[in-house]
Order: C-alpha cells, then sequence, then structure tokens
C-alpha cells in the first residue's frame, strides 16, 4: 500500500508542471462595452415633475402606497408561472454552469475488477487443465484536456455569462409581472369606477323616467319626450351590463396574473367616489436622468451577457484549429490472488497521453468559427436594439407625463361645465322655460361623457407611472449579481 501511495505522489508531482501550463492562451477577442446608439438625455422638457425621492431610494415597494396593491403584486410573485419558469431557468443555467466548468478539472476515478477463468488441457499450452484468478485495484485520470489555448476556459466564461443573462432575465420578468398585476389592478378600479359611474347615471335617469310618465299620464309631456326618457334609461341599462361583463373579465385578468385567487378584501372597492382615487399614487423618477440608467435595465443586461458569451464561443471555436493534448493514466495494484492484492511486487501503472491534431475536416471548424462571429455579430445588434427600444419607450411614457397634468385639470373643468349646462337645461325644461327634453339628454350625454373620460384620464395617469418604472427597470440601481458557486452534490 505504501508503494502505490509513493506513486501516486510522483505521479501528481510530474503533472505539475504540465497543470502548470494550462490556459497559457487566450484566442477569444477581447471585449468593451459597445457605445449605446442614442442620444445622451432625453428632452429636458419632459422631465417637469421634481422628484420626491433619490435614485437610491426607489423601489418597487416603495413605488405603491396601497396595502392591498402591496399584497396583490406579493401574492403574484409567489405564484405566478411565467416567474416561476424564469426561476427554474436560473437553476439550468446554473446546472449547465456547473458542467462546464467540471470540464475545466481532472477526472479521477477508482476502478476494482476481478476475474476467473479456466482453461481446458485440449487448448492449454501446459496440456493440463488450469485455473487462473485476477485481482485489480486502479486509481486512474479517466479524462483531462490540458486548455493550451483556453477553449474549456472560454466554455466556462460563455456558460457563466449565459448563468448571469438568466438572472437578469428572471429580473425583467419579475419587473414585468409587478407592473402588469399593478396595470390590471387599477385598471379593475377604473372599470369599478365606470361601472358605479353607469349605475348612478341609470338611477338619475329612471327618477327622471317616472317624472316625466306621470307628467304624461296627466297629459303635461307628449309622447315623444316620454319615449326619449326610455331610450336614456335603456341606454344606461346597457353600459351598466356591459361594465358589469368588463368588470368580471378584469378580476379574471388580475387572477391569471396573480396565478391564485385574489380575496375580495384586497380588491379595489366597487362603490368608490369619481372624484377620490384610491392612494395607489406611484412616485415619479428624479428629474434629468441620462440615457445611460438604461444599462442597468435588466433586458439591456441580459443581452450584455449573451453579447459577452458570444465572444467566449469565439475564443472556443478558434481553439479547436490548434492540437489538443488530453491526458489518461492509472496506477494501481494487480495480483493472482485477493489476500496478495496489496502485497510488494504488485504495483501496475499506465500512461496513456493523446494529441489530436485537426489536418482537415471539411471546412467544418471554419464553418463554425463564422458561426460564432455572424452570432456575435446578431447579439451586438440584438443589444443596441435593446437599448433604442428602451430610449424609446421611456422617451414615450415622458411625452404622456409632459401633458398629462394638463389634460386631467382641463378633463375636470370640462366635467364641471358640463354639469352646469346639464343643470341649468334640466332647470329650464321643468319650469317649462323654453329647454326641450331633447336639450337636457344633450347635456346629460356630454356630462356622462366628461366624467367617463375623466376617469380613463386618471387611470391613464397612473399607467404612465407604472410605465416610467417599468421602462427604468424598476429602479435606478444596479443590482449585484454575485457568480455562482460550486455546486453542492444532491
Amino acid at each position: 500500500m505504501s508503494t502505490l501511495i509513493k506513486s501516486l505522489r510522483r505521479s501528481i508531482a510530474l503533472g505539475i508542471p504540465l497543470l502548470g501550463l494550462v490556459a497559457c492562451v487566450n484566442l477569444a477577442p477581447d471585449y468593451h462595452q459597445p457605445a449605446a446608439p442614442v442620444a445622451g438625455a432625453w428632452s429636458p422638457a419632459a422631465n417637469t415633475s421634481p422628484p420626491p425621492l433619490t435614485a437610491n431610494d426607489l423601489d418597487w415597494l416603495t413605488f405603491f402606497t396601497d396595502a392591498r396593491l402591496r399584497d396583490v403584486v406579493q401574492l403574484g410573485l409567489r405564484h405566478n408561472r411565467d416567474l416561476r419558469i424564469a426561476t427554474i431557468n436560473i437553476e439550468r443555467a446554473r446546472a449547465q454552469y456547473g458542467i462546464a466548468s467540471a470540464d475545466g478539472l481532472p477526472a479521477i476515478g477508482v476502478d476494482a475488477q476481478a476475474s476467473r477463468s479456466r482453461t481446458p488441457a485440449s487448448v492449454a499450452n501446459s496440456g493440463a487443465t488450469t485455473l487462473s484468478s485476477r485481482y485489480s485495484v486502479d486509481l486512474g485520470l479517466t479524462s483531462y484536456e490540458i486548455d493550451f489555448f483556453g477553449k474549456v476556459r472560454n466554455l466556462k466564461a460563455a456558460a457563466l455569462q449565459r448563468y448571469l443573462a438568466a438572472q437578469e432575465a428572471r429580473r425583467s420578468a419579475q419587473i414585468s409581472l409587478v407592473s402588469e398585476i399593478a396595470a390590471a389592478w387599477l385598471q379593475l378600479e377604473a372599470t369599478g369606477q365606470q361601472l358605479a359611474l353607469a349605475r348612478s347615471t341609470l338611477a338619475n335617469q329612471r327618477k327622471s323616467h317616472d317624472l316625466i310618465r306621470r307628467s304624461h299620464a296627466l297629459g303635461a309631456e307628449s309622447g315623444l319626450t316620454l319615449a326619449q326618457s326610455q331610450t336614456t334609461v335603456d341606454a344606461a341599462r346597457l353600459k351598466v351590463a356591459e361594465y358589469e361583463t368588463q368588470l368580471a373579465q378584469d378580476k379574471n385578468a388580475l387572477t391569471l396574473l396573480t396565478g391564485a385567487p385574489v380575496a375580495d378584501s384586497l380588491l379595489p372597492p366597487a362603490d368608490f367616489a369619481l372624484q377620490g382615487r384610491a392612494a395607489t399614487r406611484l412616485v415619479m423618477p428624479p428629474a434629468g436622468l441620462p440615457s445611460s440608467v438604461l444599462q442597468q435595465r435588466p433586458d439591456v443586461l441580459a443581452a450584455e451577457h449573451d453579447l459577452i458569451a458570444a465572444h467566449a464561443d469565439i475564443g472556443a471555436a478558434r481553439a479547436a484549429f490548434f492540437p489538443s493534448i488530453s491526458l489518461l493514466g492509472s496506477a494501481g495494484t494487480a495480483s493472482s490472488s485477493l489476500s496478495g492484492l496489496f502485497t510488494g511486487g504488485t504495483l501496475a501503472w499506465s500512461v496513456a497521453p493523446s494529441l489530436r491534431l485537426p489536418i482537415f475536416d471539411g471546412g467544418a471548424n471554419r464553418a463554425n468559427l463564422d458561426l460564432t462571429k455572424a452570432q456575435k455579430d446578431i447579439l451586438l445588434a440584438t443589444y443596441e436594439k435593446a437599448i433604442q427600444t428602451a430610449f424609446r419607450e421611456v422617451a414615450d411614457a415622458l411625452a404622456v407625463r409632459a401633458t398629462i397634468a394638463a389634460r386631467l385639470q382641463s378633463q375636470q373643468s370640462l366635467v364641471a361645465s358640463t354639469y352646469r349646462s346639464f343643470q341649468l337645461s334640466s332647470a329650464l325644461f321643468t319650469r317649462g322655460g323654453g329647454s326641450g327634453f331633447l336639450e337636457v339628454l344633450d347635456a346629460q350625454r356630454a356630462y356622462y361623457a366628461a366624467q367617463q373620460e375623466l376617469i380613463t384620464l386618471q387611470l391613464l395617469e397612473q399607467l404612465n407611472r407604472l410605465a416610467l418604472f417599468k421602462t427604468l427597470g424598476g429602479g435606478w440601481q444596479p443590482i449585484a449579481v454575485t457568480p455562482p458557486t460550486p455546486m453542492a452534490p444532491r
């Protein structure tokens, strides 16, 4: 046994100089972050809102001031299936990185064998039947490629970058999910307000219709006026039915996004007043942010990690043109008897280095290198397109932000003026002052439409803040990503 240990020590001592030659050359092209193909900043006129918080304070939890909305978002983060798939993709990329990392280390195994054979006298050289036994135990280097040209190292680097890209993809999916859940919740709230408005309008029109019907019975109103009054009631009933359907569909959409039933206590109140928006305000990003913040968006970071991986793939493809050297060897003991397996004189060893030099492969290596270069160019264009798309999304959101306050103010003024017009026309009609019922209907429709548009604009204002939250990456601080640690056996 001591002889075997000494032999293994000698083998390791001889292998250390060879291991020192590993990774002498890296054939991958140097990576430099491409310049962003967009302007340095958005239009200063678009940043009109003063920042209530600094960039360091921004987090999705601080965006929502309504506890119900925060709870619904957290419910979705726990149960949404798309987010679960993105998380599993991280585990898959982590496993692939573990495989690539293992390829850079020697594979050592123990091989124990036992055999017994009988040779009949008719074929034995001695003319007598013989029985033979063989026992062996070997500790061997079963597979190891010396990485002279960085092939294994570049494959490992590419796997690491794809793992980091999967992490960013998961973060991007989470930001999108948070935004979609919040948008669905706000849409449900707006639909509830539209339904409450339609029901209130229906109740008022039914009261007016009852008065006109009684007046018609006394001969004070014409049949035309009665018919016109009935049309307003029927139209209002139709709107109520439409919004009831829409409300049920909005609840179904929210349930699908969260991946689990949403308790009624977490939904916005159905009877919320038109003029009192729920406390779901989102904070605004700091004014004057440079466009470089887009390079911290998860989708942009994921595209950059894929681009870096493509550079490493080129290095691995270039290494295929050069010789590859592999080492195989073993040291152990062999004996014809089990009891003598570890006695003196039973040492057995073998060394089998191999050299593979590509001479002719029909152009496969060249084509593979061209493929990796083309893939790198595609990913470069993808990275630049991701930045351009992000820039346009933020610019669009800021363009809406620049005018939304004025639009809301104008719409609120329109609601007040149409309400005044409706009151005056109703009073003139009631007193018989020359105003016909058709004028009352026109004023009533204008007032109702103005209220509907105000609800829509209030929803748009909230969705615009959500758009800024999403397009700027759900926050403006880069999230530190820790490279994966060696995987523990399961």
